[in-house]
């Protein structure tokens, strides 16, 4: 019984090396918001955009008429900032996760020396690469050491196979919250974007219109530069969902690549097990 109990606690694994990710997204949040409100009043605020170098007069060029768009702008450029921001730390810590070499070339090298049942090799290769497949592999290795030790000689071979496959999965979960930390905030980004962008675009429309009212004449010169400055809103609340729908995608892909890695090498560390040793019944 205590044997079983020791081969079924969780195995140490070797922390990757090198940028993570960051935990505190929050903050980044903070500072894209800061960054965002500076670039709003400083740059599109600018009085030289504006007629009579006055903001509150028609804009001048391109700067200006966004900063018509309102307080929404600044929400967006939020938004659009923390994508761009999320996406450069996604890559770094998933180039991180990933190792010192090619995936593709180190699985196979792994496969390789697993089959010549040559583990100090798979060991070397693994402190070479580093990263969060070398890590699962090495959590596996060391379990298939222990297996083989005559302390577990109470274990029949399909349940050393499962002590295996059970350290592999225990290390796999251990990895997966790194790969996939802030990914879910890209996520609700996708659809925060374009709703960010339509409420500026509609709340843009209704002061337009209510101007429009109270002069008390049909100024279509004054209706369409109001529509204009209303859809600059959706224009970058759209660019803000692409942006996120490609990072997320992409990174999600990336995460899916590693994942399929770590099982194939996990389900051949097993298989070698179960192919080198007879049932001890």
């Amino acid at each position: 019984m205590a044997t079983t109990q020791k081969a079924a606690a969780p195995k140490a694994v070797k922390k990757s090396q090198g940028f993570t990710g960051i935990r505190g997204a929050f903050w980044i949040l903070v500072v894209c918001f800061i960054a965002a409100e500076l670039f709003y009043s400083l740059v599109l605020g600018n009085t030289a955009n504006f007629q009579g170098n006055d903001n509150a007069n028609a804009p001048i060029n391109m700067l200006g008429t966004i900063f018509k768009g309102g307080v929404i702008v600044p929400i967006i450029h939020t938004l659009l900032l923390t994508v761009l921001c999320l996406s450069v730390e996604r890559w770094l810590a998933l180039k991180t996760a990933f190792g010192k070499g090619s995936l593709t070339k180190f699985v196979a090298n792994i496969k390789a020396s697993l089959k010549a049942n040559d583990f100090a090799k798979a060991e070397e290769l693994c402190n070479k690469m580093q990263g969060s497949v070398a890590n699962v592999v090495i959590a596996s290795l060391k379990t298939y050491k222990e297996m083989d030790n005559g302390a577990n000689t109470n274990l029949k071979k399909s349940q050393k196979v499962a002590r295996i496959q059970q350290a592999h999965e225990e290390a796999t979960q251990l990895e997966m919250p790194t790969l996939q930390m802030n990914l879910p905030i890209v996520a609700t980004i996708v659809t925060l974007g374009t709703l960010t962008g339509l409420l500026g675009t509609v709340t843009g429309m209704i002061r337009s219109f209510s101007a429009l009212a109270a002069g008390g004449g049909g100024d279509s010169l004054a209706l369409s530069t109001g529509i204009s400055e209303a859809l600059i809103n959706t224009a970058f609340g759209i660019a803000t969902s692409w942006c996120a729908v490609i990072s997320y995608n992409y990174f999600t892909n990336k995460i899916d690549k590693l994942t399929y890695a770590l099982d194939e090498v996990g389900y051949s560390i097993a298989q070698t097990y179960e192919a080198n040793h007879t049932d001890e019944a």
